[in-house]
């Protein structure tokens, strides 16, 4: 589903440009749940800016669903993400004046569906995650792991064929991150939608089908729990 073959990405500087990855290839197949782990700083979170097209590798290539995406223009990017790339954040980014159904229904809109199915495709993605009591609430009505499951909702309910997360429970309480990894391993195995999650937590371990390791912007080892 995810193929990566010989990435790197610098940083430009004046005097001292920034490697933050080199070198990496790996592959993920369709339907797994795959964890990215290592020290802050390893490169997590900027191969996963890549594969989501947030970003542009300075080197390698990058293919999803067997296409390479080299050279994508934003709008394909962006497109991408509105259909099948969804994209799940550790600080939620829910916007503050929206409700939770409203949240969850802009990245439709935004991608052309009809307002009534907006909302019908954003209630089932809240009902799917066990916020069906939750739907007319702002953001800061909510608790962090009920904000959580909301951006999962939002990420669930174009109908992704991958979902990218970068550390989803890293500011959550050990049970609330315990129902957060539960309930994507449900979308995994239930949709057979494509996990990769950047995590450090050890929780998350037992939940992935291969584990890939970090280390100093390279992948230092490759494990199947």
């Amino acid at each position: 589903m995810i193929q990566v073959v010989n990435l790197e990405k610098t940083y430009p500087h004046p005097t001292k440009p920034v490697t933050a990855l080199r070198g990496i290839s790996l592959t993920i197949k369709k339907g797994s749940f795959s964890l990215l782990m290592g020290p802050s700083g390893c490169g997590k979170s900027t191969l996963l800016n890549l594969i989501g097209g947030l970003d542009h590798p300075t080197t390698g290539e990058i293919f999803i669903a067997g296409k390479p995406t080299r050279d994508f223009t934003d709008t394909e990017w962006t497109a991408l993400r509105r259909s099948e790339i969804g994209m799940i954040f550790q600080f939620f980014n829910l916007l503050p004046m929206l409700n939770a159904l409203e949240n969850v229904s802009l990245p439709l809109l935004l991608r052309g569906d009809r307002s009534v199915e907006a909302r019908e495709k954003a209630r089932d993605a809240l009902v799917g995650v066990g916020l069906e009591s939750r739907l007319e609430h702002l953001p800061s009505a909510l608790s962090g792991g009920e904000m959580q499951r909301v951006a999962i909702a939002r990420a669930d309910a174009i109908c992704p064929k991958i979902l990218l997360a970068d550390e989803p429970t890293g500011n959550l309480d050990s049970k609330t991150g315990e129902d957060i990894l539960r309930l994507l391993a449900s979308r995994s195995q239930q949709s057979g939608v494509t996990i990769l999650l950047a995590t450090h937590s050890k929780q998350a371990i037992s939940y992935g089908d291969q584990v890939i390791h970090l280390k100093d912007s390279q992948i230092d080892r490759i494990e199947e729990p």
